[in-house]
């Protein structure tokens, strides 16, 4: 099913769901929220329908949405127990939640990310979970490049992906102890609901992992120059004052966070030069900034102890 075709009619149901949940609606609330390859999302009023990848499985899928469901101070509950098939794809509905203004990035709540990570790393893990995707959505994203042709950028990105533990490139088991992890950790992951706190959402990668994957991205910013050394403090210590197991022996968190840093700044670059070499333009600042980290990466190997111990 084509984009252009599936987005009226995933706009529909979420128009037929928000008028089951109250009895008048503000129907001229709403829009295309986001629409990608991994995921079309669409507004009407308070609630949010979303497509997920054409891949998606419906097991692992259900199985989500189940841990969801079951720590409402964590995540934003779904509105269903079960995803919708509309021509093959699997949809959920979720109650709207405002985002985090990326024009303020003063107010972005750190100390609320670092407590709902330790919260969520620190709940027993069910023996149903699936398995974290977190280095499987890394891998995808590198091997994106192989399809960009001889972009000079490309070269740094894949010589810094070599350089990488087999557990941090989606080819081995992820390292122990594990824990319940988002798998796919950034702003644009936390909303907040009228009368709320704030709550993570995207259930996609949510699963049994490493809980230093979690803290990985922001770790990544932090060392390309992407987050201020006052916000990486705040998250790190509203983690470690919630109690978040990824450190809590660690008197060094670089020890523990530098494999996933690396990592994710690989991801991160591999999708940001293959999206600027689709939209025919040239690199921009934050672009070089993670290309030029991933030099860095090969230039300086990581200590490959922290390995899996499966």
């Amino acid at each position: 099913m084509t984009a252009i075709a599936l987005l009226p009619e995933l706009a529909a149901r979420a128009e037929g769901v928000a008028h089951t949940r109250v009895p008048t609606c503000s129907c001229e609330v709403g829009g295309t929220l986001a629409d990608r390859p991994d995921g079309t999302v669409v507004r009407h009023a308070d609630t949010v329908a979303k497509a997920h990848a054409p891949d998606a499985d419906t097991g692992e899928l259900v199985r989500r949405l189940t841990l969801a469901a079951g720590l409402p101070d964590v995540f934003l509950p779904p509105l269903g127990p079960a995803p919708v098939d509309l021509h093959g794809r699997l949809v959920t509905f979720w109650p709207y939640g405002s985002p985090v203004d990326p024009d303020d990035p003063d107010a972005a709540p750190w100390e609320a990310v670092g407590a709902l990570l330790a919260l969520l790393h620190r709940t027993p893990v069910p023996e149903s979970a699936p398995v974290m995707r977190g280095p499987l959505k890394a891998a995808r994203a590198v091997a994106g490049l192989h399809a960009v042709g001889g972009h000079p950028a490309v070269a740094p990105v894949l010589d810094a992906w070599a350089t990488l533990p087999a557990w941090a490139r989606a080819e081995a088991p992820l390292p122990r102890p594990a824990a319940l992890c988002h798998g796919d950790l950034h702003l644009g992951q936390l909303v907040r609901v009228p009368g709320a706190s704030w709550r993570l959402i995207d259930v996609d990668d949510l699963g049994v992992g490493t809980p230093a994957w979690d803290l990985g991205r922001p770790a990544a910013w932090f060392a390309c120059g992407l987050l201020a050394p006052r916000e990486w403090g705040r998250f790190l210590d509203a983690y470690r004052a919630a109690g978040g197991p990824a450190l809590d022996t660690a008197e060094d968190a670089w020890a523990v966070l530098d494999v996933p840093a690396r990592a994710l700044t690989v991801q991160t670059a591999a999708r940001t030069v293959t999206k600027a070499v689709a939209d025919g333009r040239p690199l921009d600042e934050v672009d070089h900034a993670l290309v030029d980290a991933c030099r860095r990466i090969t230039a300086f190997p990581a200590d490959l102890a922290y390995e899996s111990t499966k």
